[in-house]
């Protein structure tokens, strides 16, 4: 099922990397003969640089003058989805690991995925131009939203986040690689169409680094050595139970709107989902080289990863019902 997204393998690699973190955490570590911090730190210009070449701009009109539907995603993603999560942190707070709670703030402040949610819309026989533009549109507001969120939630929690800095950094890294990948998109679209599929490897590379480099370095500073198996667990099942909630609440929202059967799909589809490819990258420019950081990542890696399997049955259940109209 996962195969026809094509992301099968990757999700496999990513499991691989996380056991190689736990079996030869020293070799990734950052400072470790390999320096795959090096290609972790490095490789996020790269990644939103692809991003910026690959991401047509003509996609997104035609989906524009959905701007009820458009309303809806954003205020989900951004707005709903953080004001769950803190209410949830709220009755967990001395219950749970404060780097987990930080994680899945961080999850819900992330901005919905882009290739699988324009996909799994596609699937259900969706409205596709509404789910480009909604899934492009919260890329670009979470440049701006994920790290501003994040900056208040870690005051509020006592910690902190020099958000001038950070905002600095997400230009630099962020906003300028993207802002060149869409300048050169112009006169290099026709050969990043040709070569689209290795090109997707290239960022998928530079999130393995930085997911194995994470992983070493938070099992090599002992962030993992307590309770782990039970922590896992807690974090499978509250990912699982946010997606269900999430989901729920944006289908009855959409009934409640009035949102036709294509619109409603893109509109739950792009509002019930978190982004990986920005998550990870962003994560080393928000919370630096902090040990904690594999785990800190972890609540994403795992919501990402059941989001694309239950969504998948979903959505091929939406077609196999329209089929049948």
């Amino acid at each position: 099922m996962l195969a026809k997204l094509n992301i099968d393998r990757f999700l496999q690699l990513i499991l691989l990397v996380v056991i190689a973190a736990i079996v030869w955490p020293q070799l990734g570590a950052s400072g470790s003969a390999l320096h795959i911090e090096w290609v972790a730190g490095y490789g996020i210009s790269i990644v939103f640089f692809l991003y910026g070449l690959t991401l047509a701009p003509e996609k997104m009109k035609a989906g524009l003058v959905k701007w009820r539907v458009h309303i809806v995603v954003q205020a989900a993603t951004f707005g709903l989805f953080p004001l769950i999560v803190l209410a949830l942190i709220f009755f967990s707070r001395g219950q749970v690991d404060d780097n987990v709670l930080l994680g899945f703030f961080y999850l819900a402040a992330l901005p919905g995925t882009v290739s699988s949610s324009v996909a799994m819309t596609s699937l259900a026989r969706g409205n596709v131009p509404v789910a480009i533009f909604n899934a492009t549109l919260s890329a670009f507001l979470g440049v701006f939203l994920t790290p501003i969120l994040m900056a208040w939630y870690m005051n509020t929690t006592g910690a902190s986040l020099p958000l001038q800095d950070v905002i600095l950094k997400i230009v630099g890294l962020v906003l300028v690689p993207t802002a060149l990948g869409q300048i050169a998109h112009y006169w290099l679209k026709d050969w990043a169409a040709r070569n689209n599929a290795w090109l997707k490897w290239c960022d998928k590379i530079v999130i393995l680094a930085i997911v194995y480099n994470s992983f070493c370095d938070s099992i090599v500073e002992g962030v993992w050595s307590v309770d782990d198996v039970g922590l896992l667990g807690g974090m499978i099942v509250a990912s699982i139970a946010l997606f269900f909630l999430i989901y729920g609440i944006m289908k009855v929202a959409s009934d409640l709107f009035g949102f036709s059967r294509e619109d409603a799909i893109a509109c739950i589809f792009c509002s019930s989902k978190k982004s990986l490819a920005t998550g990870v990258p962003l994560s080393k420019v928000i919370f630096g080289a902090t040990p904690a950081l594999g785990l800190i990542i972890a609540p994403l890696m795992l919501f990402h990863f059941f989001q694309l399997v239950i969504v998948s049955v979903i959505a091929n259940r939406m077609a196999q019902e329209e089929r049948a109209v």
